[in-house]
């Protein structure tokens, strides 16, 4: 199973796996080959898990170790005070209203690391590494989990965190950010508040009935997606055709 560690904890996207099936092919055809896929893997503890990027609701797959924790999963990767760093990130970002910890204050936190010591010019370089191998997503200098860490560890994070974890009031999956009802504080993704609210003039909270005061965020349309990326392609090849 320690052979699959390092190769079978990574993040897939769409465009990895539409090329596998024709243009018009439906999602439903796309989960069915997922579903396939995994029934395979089930035996060597992998898993293709399918979640959506918590601020514009983009499709996201990762193939996921099953064998391992969440955190030990990097081990391969981080050394034993970079995974210290990453999980005092975790829990800053955890703990916050908005599901953001500024890089300031996860760099405060410098000091705590187990093992050996590391300067806060090198703690910026290890965050930029968790950014780079999607663990994270840095914004204007603050920093919340990436779509792939959010899939990966949902279940580490509910088990180590049961008191700060937040919980979609729609999809009841893992909440990091998202918005909240001002009057009984039921929090939603942005991309369920999108899907609720769509046809919503006045929209109401789900729980209380009470004003929902936030902007309706727009989100990923796939049927957009694909017309753009048809519109693109139609383009490049009318403009090869003319040279």
């Amino acid at each position: 199973r320690q052979t699959h560690s390092r190769a079978m904890s990574a993040p897939l996207d769409p465009p990895f796996l539409w090329p596998l099936f024709s243009g018009n092919a439906p999602v439903e055809k796309l989960e069915d080959f997922i579903n396939n896929i995994n029934s395979v893997l089930e035996s060597l503890y992998i898993e293709i898990k399918k979640g959506v990027t918590e601020d514009d609701g983009r499709p996201i797959y990762a193939l996921v170790n099953l064998a391992t924790t969440s955190v030990s999963k990097m081990a391969s990767d981080f050394a034993e005070n970079e995974l210290d760093l990453f999980r005092k990130a975790l829990e800053l970002i955890i703990d916050s209203e908005s599901g953001f910890a500024s890089s300031t204050n996860i760099l405060n936190l410098v000091d705590q690391l187990k093992g050996k010591k590391m300067r806060k010019k090198e703690a910026e370089q290890v965050l930029q590494k968790f950014v780079q191998n999607k663990w994270l997503i840095e914004k204007e200098g603050e920093f919340t989990l990436h779509g792939r860490a959010i899939l990966e560890m949902e279940q580490y994070i509910r088990e180590v965190y049961p008191d700060a974890v937040k919980v979609c009031n729609i999809c009841h999956g893992l909440l990091i950010q998202g918005q909240s009802c001002e009057t009984c504080g039921i929090r939603m993704h942005l991309p369920c508040v999108a899907k609720y609210f769509q046809s919503n003039a006045e929209p109401r909270c789900p729980h209380c009935n009470d004003y929902w005061p936030h902007e309706i965020p727009e989100v990923f349309d796939p049927e957009k997606e694909r017309e753009a990326g048809v519109s693109k392609s139609n383009k490049r090849s009318s403009r090869s055709r003319q040279h």
